[in-house]
């Protein structure tokens, strides 16, 4: 996999060098397992693998070269470029300016712009009316594309289920960038529905059995599918793709429920011409952190730091395995680490801040799991385990730890 240029000030000097460590351990990461840093009182469990992944370090590359390339152009961000805050912030601070929130709200009126922008596509990519609505303005939306390769490979397999005459199932949140951006590039060329998750299918496998009216389906996704959605004609061929943040599993579950009802409804003989499957539009990030989070499972530990931005969905379906077996806090960062009694956190389900006391365990030694979403810099993690380790007396120096677990093996 090719490198990237990133900034310095994204850069580690503590958990960077632990995961290049593994990386030389285990460069084909066939080793899920975490690792253990070890500081006396207190003790770290690191994921296998998680922070920035390809897509993200492609985005940050391009924004940043051409913030450097074009100093005196002005230069705009179509959305956030990533759902990480420090990033986006540290974007704006150099003079970026945003078009629109990552709703799709505008901030800004498209007459601003002028034909010489720059405008950077985010790596969620955009819809087609929005890059048809920058040509009209002499603006060339590929030219600063930073749309991530692996939601491009989710466009182009939408797109050979619709000449394969199938109705393109997209697993993900309607509201989010990559969902609405591929929602978009698949309406092009077939009917495409969005879903949830895997109660909403198992709605939808209801209406396709003839169990539920079809009037059924427009009271569940009438703003969630195409124009014209016809439930009689259109569910009868299906194929399953994702937003490549959501959790693997459940997109896979999604899919064998829908080839289930398929082979109920066709048989199974005939069910192949009904069910296209596509299991190969799963992100190998989302599967790598999500399959390093299964092994954090596995695992004794006091509680559990997940840092990233609170519209990351990567980062949520983190959080939501972690909250599963330990006392989980989904922070932005060490800024939310308010004192040794106070933590400011998201809860996801809520979507609303949490303020908790008491967060930080007497006990010792302590076991504090610690990890992040993709599109999280490793630098953020130092100063979350910096700061934690002020907290805790006799700690020892975390630079030497590390260069004890890397030496000692």
């Amino acid at each position: 996999m090719r490198k990237f240029n990133i900034p310095q000030h994204y850069r580690s000097s503590l958990i960077g060098r632990v995961k290049s460590f593994r990386k030389l351990q285990d460069p084909k990461k066939q080793d899920m397992s975490p690792t253990l840093l070890d500081l006396g009182p207190v003790r770290f469990i690191l994921a296998r693998h998680f922070g920035f992944c390809y897509g993200v370090q492609n985005a940050i590359e391009i924004s940043y070269k051409a913030l450097e390339e074009h100093p005196d152009r002005r230069i705009f961000l179509l959305s956030q470029m990533i759902h990480n805050p420090e990033v986006n912030e540290d974007l704006e601070g150099r003079g970026i300016r945003f078009i629109q929130d990552t709703h799709g709200n505008r901030l800004m009126d498209w007459s601003e712009l002028r034909s010489d922008d720059i405008v950077i596509i985010p790596a969620f990519g955009t819809t087609l009316e929005t890059a048809d609505r920058l040509r009209a303005l002499g603006i060339d939306p590929l030219k600063h594309n930073t749309t991530c390769p692996f939601v491009e490979k989710v466009w182009k397999r939408s797109e050979q289920l619709g000449q394969q005459h199938h109705t393109v199932v997209i697993h993900g949140k309607a509201a989010h960038e990559e969902t609405r951006a591929t929602f978009s590039h698949t309406a092009k060329g077939s009917p495409a529905v969005i879903v949830r998750d895997l109660e909403e299918t198992r709605e939808l496998g209801r209406i396709i059995l003839g169990e539920l009216p079809p009037g059924r389906f427009h009271e569940l996704f009438g703003t969630r599918c195409t124009a014209g959605f016809d439930p009689g004609k259109d569910l009868q061929r299906v194929g399953v793709v994702n937003q490549t943040t959501m959790l693997a599993t459940e997109t896979q579950a999604i899919a064998d429920h829908l080839k289930e009802v398929m082979e109920r409804k066709y048989g199974k003989a005939n069910a192949k011409e009904h069910f296209a499957d596509t299991r190969d539009t799963l992100c190998y990030a989302t599967n790598d952190n999500q399959d390093a989070t299964a092994e954090l499972l596995k695992e004794e530990a006091d509680l559990a730091l997940v840092v990233g931005g609170y519209n990351s969905s990567n980062t949520s379906h983190i959080a939501e395995m972690l909250e599963s077996k330990f006392p989980t806090y989904f922070i932005n960062g060490d800024k939310e680490i308010v004192d040794p009694a106070t933590m400011e956190h998201f809860d996801y389900p809520a979507q609303k801040l949490k303020r908790t006391k008491g967060w930080l365990p007497s006990k010792r030694p302590l076991t504090i799991i610690l990890t992040s979403g993709a599109s999280c810099p490793d630098t953020l993690l130092d100063r979350v385990m910096l700061r934690v380790l002020g907290f805790v007396e006799g700690a020892l120096d975390a630079e030497q730890a590390v260069d004890a677990l890397v030496a000692g093996h």
